[in-house]
């Protein structure tokens, strides 16, 4: 059994050491991209990898503002067209309610003026059976008058 422990405790050193070494490996990587972070060439890189982000991001932004200001544009000239529809819906509704107005008062007006041609044509009928009465009376009053 003591060969099982050696072992065991063989393994644990191993993974103990090796966790060290890491931490070791990545204290060096930080300490060198320290002292890199201070080398002018690394710093000039970084300041061309910022402008050029920054670049980019001012590009997308001018993007997104022109796409804005188009989607803007064809929503005024959207509402501009159905307003003028709507407008030109509304006057010919107009223009056929005065149509139709026009045409009901005209159709009034020559219903009156049928009326009227009747009653003138009634007044003329009453007025010529009136004028034969009266001749017929006028006859009638004659031969009594010869015939006394």
């Amino acid at each position: 059994m003591a060969t099982m422990q050696s072992k065991k405790l063989f393994d644990f050193n191993e993974r103990r050491n090796a966790a060290a070494d890491a931490r070791k490996a990545t204290a060096e990587k930080f300490q060198a991209m320290k002292a890199r972070m201070e080398d002018p060439e690394f710093q000039r890189k970084l300041a061309e990898q910022k402008a050029l982000a920054d670049a980019r991001a001012q590009r997308h932004a001018e993007r997104a503002a022109a796409k804005a200001a188009e989607e803007a544009r064809i929503a005024a000239e959207k509402a501009a067209r159905e307003a003028a529809e709507m407008a030109a819906r509304r006057e010919a509704e107009r223009k056929a309610a005065e149509e139709a107005a026009i045409a009901r008062a005209a159709e009034i007006d020559a219903r009156n003026r049928a009326r009227l041609r009747e009653a003138e044509v009634k007044q003329r009928a009453l007025a010529l059976a009136a004028a034969q009465r009266t001749m017929r009376e006028n006859r009638e009053a004659a031969k009594k008058a010869r015939g006394k």
